[in-house]
């Protein structure tokens, strides 16, 4: 006769127990990294809408993209640019870029019914030429007076340091 050892069923037990675990566990870190992830890419678009809006010189302000397609953003005055950062990207770079001596301000407009559902309450549209291309730019009206009057103090094209 064979004697029969008492820790088989524990050994077979704990098996078991340890391959639920594995089926269970490899689940539970792939959510939970990819909650992480989501945190923290998150905390990184927080960190940049931070730093965009704590620079002097910057204001929200949605602009018109082909296809009649509003984008909302943050526009930054630098010295001689005008620069356009995408609200939703973690790119430090600006999407859009326009030297001030080019920027022509044609005018202000409301919203048209069509854009109201699609641009911030309470804005106006400005009406920009930027290198013979349209530009709108959809801001509060202090936004606008204070873009005026950065492109009008600007100094004159083809004295100082400007191009």
């Amino acid at each position: 006769m064979v004697p029969v050892s008492k820790t088989a069923p524990q050994q077979t037990q704990g098996f078991a127990s340890n391959q639920l675990m594995n089926e269970l566990g490899m689940p539970f870190i792939v959510l939970a990294g990819a909650f992480l992830l989501v945190i923290i890419t998150l905390c990184l678009f927080g960190v940049r809408r931070m730093q965009l809006r704590r620079a002097l010189g910057t204001v929200d302000a949605s602009i018109c993209l082909a296809n009649n397609r509003w984008a909302m953003g943050v526009c930054r005055y630098q010295e001689s640019d005008l620069e356009w950062f995408r609200l939703l990207s973690l790119s430090p770079l600006p999407r859009l870029k326009m030297v001030r001596s080019s920027i022509v301000m044609v005018g202000r407009r409301a919203p048209t019914e069509a854009e109201l559902t699609r641009v911030p309450p309470d804005v106006v549209i400005v009406m920009l030429e930027y290198k013979g291309s349209q530009v709108l730019l959809a801001m509060k009206f202090g936004a606008y007076a204070g873009l005026s009057s950065w492109l009008e103090a600007g100094p004159v094209v083809g004295i100082g340091t400007w191009r």
